[in-house]
């Protein structure tokens, strides 16, 4: 028998483990993890998760579900410590905006210099489309810390936190864990002050009005939204 054959490969947990920060991560926060997954009857073993953020109100929900659940359950609220700009998608570097659309997380750093970082995968498709060719920017990450130029700032301990529940989720197989950012809760009062406030802003408009598609269908169904990109970067979202 070759030994490789005998040998299993390393877990996606055990891989990160490797790192200090996220021992430390999982030292402050595996049992408070258990505790909040067991308390909603959901299994590591089946873990799956969902993100949404909202900029006004400055929060991250996690919303949680084992694979053969049907719907999601909110789990968790994170309060992000810090973010910069205003309402409205990112569309140029260095207009320290935080982004508004529908990404997923693209890379764990567990050697940030913001101590953990989760990094965002914009631009998106869209984002491409409806933003300055060539000068777009990069690099926009959920980390810890307290200072936010375009980023979602949660604090050290915070990132410990949501860092483990996503390590968990790839560990049982997931393979992307969406994030949706928003100006805001889009409910209808809200989202009728933004469509008032930006009447002329046909670019946030539009944007909005995918996105508010989004969270009423999740609000209605407990199902993460299929999003489609559409060639003028627009979304068709079901």
């Amino acid at each position: 028998m070759l030994l490789g054959s005998a040998m299993s490969s390393p877990s996606f947990r055990e891989t990160q483990m490797n790192f200090t920060r996220v021992r430390e991560a999982y030292s402050y926060k595996e049992k408070i993890v258990d505790k909040t997954l067991a308390g909603y009857s959901i299994s590591h073993d089946s873990l799956r998760i969902y993100l949404r953020a909202f900029k006004t109100e400055k929060i991250i929900e996690l919303w949680a579900k084992n694979i053969k659940d049907s719907i999601f359950i909110l789990v968790k609220e994170f309060p992000i410590c810090d973010l910069s700009g205003f309402e409205g998608p990112k569309r140029r570097y260095r207009d320290l905006q935080v982004p508004e659309g529908f990404y997923h997380i693209s890379k764990l750093n567990p050697y940030s210099k913001y101590y953990l970082s989760m990094e965002i995968n914009y631009p998106n498709a869209s984002d491409s489309i409806r933003g300055v060719h060539g000068h777009l920017g990069n690099q926009i990450y959920i980390h810890g810390s307290c200072i936010s130029s375009g980023c979602l700032a949660m604090t050290d301990d915070r990132i410990r936190e949501l860092f483990v529940y996503c390590i968990e989720a790839y560990n049982s197989g997931q393979k992307e864990i969406a994030l949706n950012i928003y100006p805001a809760r889009l409910t209808d009062e809200n989202y009728s002050g933004l469509i008032s406030d930006y009447k002329k802003d046909k670019d946030k408009l539009s944007l909005w009005a995918d996105l508010k598609r989004s969270y009423d269908l999740f609000t209605q169904l407990r199902v993460q939204p299929k999003v489609k990109f559409l060639p003028d970067g627009t979304h068709e979202v079901k």
